[in-house]
């Protein structure tokens, strides 16, 4: 029997997916976390947990972060990243964060059953389209802190007030958003931080 935990911000995908999945003869569900430090601490409570089903885009932390603490306190947990959005920039994401594959959450049931039993096994699992996807769009050109102001760009704030959230100078940030329009080919903040975004590099 393969134990499962199902972590999703959305109540009635977790209620979903756990039904379908609690179909299959040899598959059990443990429980269901609604955040990434949920999805952590549901773990840590139950050793016994073989797959985690995690989201990407989750409140109070995200399913990436999640996935990286869950692999370094239970290494013998696999995590399969379940999104909405195929990014590609979230595939590679989710590999370097120790994720045993990536699968976005219109993959029909039975497809989605196998790769739960492929991951258990300690296969690494992938949509097809999405590896394609993945390897064509090459690595994520931005720096650390120049992900970092694009999601305080996200937030709506203004150059002085990204400075002051990162404890940079403005003229710092004004250099930082120079080198991202460039990386990313945008014509402001807003579309970088919207490229950035679809490409699943923030």
């Amino acid at each position: 029997m393969i134990r499962i935990a199902i972590a999703d911000d959305q109540a009635m995908v977790r209620g979903a997916l756990a039904a379908l999945l609690a179909l299959e003869d040899d598959l059990e569900i443990a429980g269901t976390a609604g955040t990434g430090r949920e999805a952590v601490e549901l773990v840590e409570s139950d050793p016994q947990i073989d797959v985690v089903l995690m989201d990407v885009e989750m409140p109070d932390m995200d399913g990436l972060e999640a996935c990286e603490k869950i692999r370094k306190m239970r290494p013998r947990t696999r995590v399969l990243m379940v999104s909405t959005f195929g990014r590609p920039g979230y595939v590679r994401r989710a590999f370097n964060a120790g994720a045993s594959g990536f699968v976005v959450k219109d993959a029909p049931s039975d497809e989605l059953a196998d790769y739960v039993r492929n991951a258990a096994r300690g296969l690494r699992v992938v949509d097809p389209q999405l590896a394609v996807e993945s390897l064509t769009a090459g690595d994520n050109p931005l720096t650390d802190r120049e992900v970092e102001v694009l999601r305080e760009v996200e937030k709506g704030g203004s150059i002085d007030d990204i400075a002051a959230a990162l404890f940079l100078s403005a003229g710092t940030v004004r250099n930082h958003v120079s080198s991202i329009l460039g990386k990313t080919g945008a014509r402001n903040r807003a579309d970088a931080a919207s490229t950035a975004r679809h490409n699943g590099w923030l």
